[in-house]
């Protein structure tokens, strides 16, 4: 078997490398009522996913019976049938390849070998298929009893001594030991005390561990069976439940076992409260100058050696626990005074401390509280606190002489419009019992106007400390930076606030709040007193702004090249010293092909007069259009020299404007003038163009040619009365989908433009005929194919001498090809090819030759033969 070929499980699994069954090893020890756990599992399994196993029983000296089985049910002999049934035996797989082994209540008859076997489906035995371990059986003999019977109640004050009692002892047979671990429970809580180990080691539980290196937790054996928890000072979270928990351990092959453990309540510790009670005076009245003296009695039950440690403090609010109460005086347990300025703390006795406060002021009124610590002394010279209370409260009340005074709020500047500044003064009057050590400040407050029953809350707007510092209101602080509110004090009893630019935002009630200040002893100030203004409504009607512009045409129209002239008069309402700004506006009929429906910004005027070219692009009338002031409500426009092109709807757009804050402006309306048109009605000839080229596919190269053809139609015009601007255009694609080049232009004066390009080709153009101009294009190259059209510009002179411009035209494009020729393409590259080669096989045989002519001669001189014939074979 693999059990033959390996010497134990271990070197099975060091060496064997097959299946290993594993229990534990050495003897498991257990005392008679105990349960009893042996684990066992397989290792390198690689079978289904749960391993079966069979246990078996042996007693000292008898062969192996059937125990129990994981997957046979018939497996167990007669004998362990009832146990098994009752729960007593069973197995519990914890993994697919591990199982335990349970027997509660374990009997001396359960002594003896239990071996943990598992089937072999393998097809070689390779590996060890069981283990077995031995189990010693003990009779109980272990002894835990408390101290008394039933377990006491003690009840004991904070700082009392107490001590617990409990006997435990074994006749085991064997050399065992004991260990033994105090709890308390505290309702559904338990915490361990303190532990003896059964090496002889002491753990003091979590919370105690400060205590039990103090001293103050201690654990002692009193004889040979009694084990007493000492705890010289008693706390609050020492009550509760206390057991005494014994485990008996035995040592076997080294290692520790615990065979069994048993608890027994030992006593319940009450611990009482200590009853303290602090006492004030429940309402004092002083008057200002004088001396307050507070008496704070003490009541406690409490008469060993305790200390006490008294803090009165004070507090605005009758609750000492909200924040801003400040201490005032302490009496700590070692009878040491800390006191504040101004403030004294005594004691008659024991039970009585007195708080004395000389010279008290309007801060001295309030609430006054004596805080009361017990203290009792502790392990190794400490000190905890067994108990405290807080007094109720002693509201103390300081009487003096407020000062008296009314406070009137008026406007002095009230706005009528929107931007308009508005000053409100808040005075103090009929001041009373006004001191030198009275002062006053102001705070301002806002209301907006309510429009229904709901209760509108009012906003802060600045508000004035007893040190003359003035913080602002969300609503206002950064109009205050700005400087658009100003908060001022002009006089002892008179406060301003002006707004520099009033919105409509800011109608609405507003009121001011006169507080006064009195002066304490250490030069601070307390608010004593406010009294409220009455609101004041600051709000005019809202109404919308009317701004109207008509325009007018002083003079009959004309014919092309007069003086053109629109004038537009303004009137507005609702808008406060308005200045006007006017732009003139140009909107071209359905017709003008070059941007329809488009309007145009020509020429503006703001309102400090200035004025500005918009989109007036004719550098050659420049000074051809004139928009003027000719009354502070009317202007004048003009355009001398008026073009064809000119035609369209002309209005005038003018913005209002109205003064803020001095040299700045705010826009108030803007308004458009009904249109004043310019119709040219006129039968002049009509201009077409159209592109031709003799040459629309070249061989890279070649010059190509383009003639831009310009017909008239209708009234015959003089060559000398006519003029072109013309454009030479290119998109350099099959289509027209991407954006024309531009590339030559030749206006009416003959100047020739013409545009760089990234290629070698050049470009000239010229005039050939009245109505023909032609565009060339030298040496061309690939890059000059695609779409090419023509864009002119007729301009005519008018019967007045003035050039006309007429609308822009443009021609029909004309696709041009650029090809390549191939005979010239090749024609030179084989030309150089078969020089080189000439050249360099001639090079080739020249060097040959010579180097075998010179370099590699050599003179071999011939040794002289003899000429002898051989003589006859008779001869010999």
């Amino acid at each position: 078997m693999g059990r033959a070929t390996c010497l134990s499980s271990f070197i099975i699994a060091a060496l064997c490398r097959g299946r290993v069954v594993r229990v534990p090893t050495g003897t498991l020890v257990r005392v008679v009522g105990t349960e009893l756990v042996i684990p066992c599992n397989v290792s390198d399994y690689d079978g289904p996913s749960e391993q079966n196993f069979d246990w078996s029983f042996s007693s000292l000296g008898s062969s192996f019976v059937e125990l129990a089985s994981t997957w046979e049910v018939g497996f167990p002999a007669q004998l362990y049938q009832e146990r098994l049934q009752r729960g007593e035996i069973l197995l519990r797989r914890t993994a697919n390849d591990a199982v335990e082994l349970h027997i509660k209540n374990v009997q001396p008859s359960d002594q003896g070998h239990y071996k943990c076997s598992t089937p072999s489906t393998d097809a070689t035995v390779q590996g060890n298929y069981e283990d077995t371990v031995q189990v010693k059986v003990l009779a109980d003999s272990l002894h835990v009893g408390p101290s008394a019977r039933p377990p006491p109640s003690l009840s004991l004050r904070e700082g009392e001594p107490f001590e617990l009692r409990c006997t435990a002892a074994s006749a085991s047979p064997l050399h065992t030991h004991l260990a033994l671990l105090w709890e308390v429970h505290r309702g559904p809580a338990r915490r361990s005390v303190l532990a003896l180990t059964h090496e002889g080691r002491f753990h003091p539980g979590l919370g105690y561990e400060q205590r039990y290196h103090s001293g103050d937790v201690r654990l002692d054996t009193v004889g040979s069976d009694a084990y007493r928890l000492s705890v010289s000072r008693a706390l609050s979270a020492d009550q509760g439940s206390y057991r005494c928990i014994v485990s008996e351990w035995i040592a076997e092959q080294g290692n520790w076992q615990e065979i069994q453990e048993k608890a027994v309540e030992v006593a319940t510790v009450v611990i009482q409260p200590t009853v303290l009670r602090a006492a004030v005076p429940k309402n004092v009245s002083v008057a200002e100058g004088k001396e307050l003296d507070l008496t704070c009695n003490i009541t406690t039950d409490r008469a060993d050696d305790i200390r006490p440690e008294v803090m009165w403090s004070f507090s605005r609010m009758p609750d000492s626990t909200l924040p801003g109460s400040r201490v005032l005086a302490r009496l700590d347990r070692d009878s040491l005074v800390h006191s504040s300025p101004h403030v004294a703390l005594s004691h008659v006795d024991a039970r009585s401390y007195h708080l004395l406060v000389w010279d008290v002021s309007k801060e001295n009124s309030g609430y006054y509280f004596c805080h009361v610590s017990l203290w009792a002394p502790g392990h190794n010279r400490s000190w905890h606190k067994v108990a405290e209370a807080v007094s109720s409260p002693a509201g103390v009340g300081v009487t003096w002489l407020e000062p008296d005074y009314q406070v009137y709020l008026n406007a002095s500047k009230v706005p009528g419009f929107a931007d308009d500044p508005t000053e409100l003064a808040c005075q103090v009057v009929d001041t009373k019992n006004g001191e030198a050590n009275v002062r006053f400040t102001v705070s301002w407050y806002y209301r907006m106007n309510r429009r229904s029953d709901n209760v509108v809350t009012s906003e802060l707007l600045a508000v004035m400390d007893g040190d003359w510092t003035l913080k602002y209101g969300e609503r206002s602080k950064q109009r205050a930076q700005d400087g658009d509110f100003i908060f001022s004090k002009e006089h002892t009893d008179t406060f301003n606030f002006r707004i520099q630019r009033t919105t409509e935002e800011d109608r609405g009630n507003y009121y001011c709040v006169v507080s006064a200040w009195t002066k304490q002893r250490n030069n601070s100030w307390v608010k004593s007193k406010d009294v409220f203004s009455k609101p004041v409504n600051i709000f005019w009607a809202l109404e919308d702004s009317v701004l109207v512009v008509k325009a007018r045409q002083p003079k009959p129209f004309f014919a092309a090249g007069n003086t053109f002239e629109m004038t537009c008069k303004v009137s507005s309402k609702n808008i406060k010293s308005p200045r006007y700004s006017v732009l003139i506006t140009a909107e071209k009929p359905v017709g003008d092909l070059s941007s329809p429906n488009e309007t145009k910004y020509i020429i503006s005027l703001d309102q400090d007069s200035v004025v500005k070219l918009e989109n007036w692009t004719d550098a050659s009338r420049v000074d051809g259009v004139v928009l003027e002031k000719v009354q502070e409500d009317e202007f004048r426009y003009r355009m001398y020299q008026t073009q064809v092109s000119d035609a369209g709807l002309y209005r005038c757009m003018v913005t209002a404007w109205s003064p803020v804050r001095g040299s700045l402006w705010r826009e108030a309306a803007t308004s458009l003038s009904n249109p004043i048109e310019i119709d040219f009605q006129t039968s002049g000839p009509i201009f077409n163009a159209s592109v031709h080229s003799d040459t629309p596919s070249v061989i890279r190269g070649d010059l190509i040619k383009l003639f831009c053809i310009i017909t008239v139609e209708g009234a015959a015009l003089d060559p000398d009365d006519m003029a072109f601007d013309v454009s030479w255009f290119a998109v350099h694609s099959f289509g027209l989908d991407k954006a024309p080049v531009l590339l030559s232009s030749l206006d009416r004066k003959g100047i020739v433009t013409t545009s760089r390009r990234d290629w070698k080709s050049d470009l000239s153009l010229e005039r050939v005929s009245v109505l023909e101009f032609l565009l060339q294009v030298h040496g061309s190259e690939d890059q000059d194919f695609g779409n090419y059209y023509c864009s002119v510009t007729p301009w005519v002179k008018s019967p007045t001498g003035s050039w006309q411009k007429e609308a822009e035209i443009h021609s029909k494009p004309v696709f041009i090809t650029v090809k390549m020729d191939v005979l010239n393409a090749f024609k030179y590259p084989l030309l150089i090819g078969v020089g080189l080669s000439t050249v360099i096989g001639l090079l080739s045989c020249l060097i040959g030759y010579c180097s075998s002519h010179w370099c590699c001669k050599k003179e071999v001189q011939e040794t002289r033969r003899e000429r002898r014939r051989l003589m006859s074979m008779e001869m010999d």
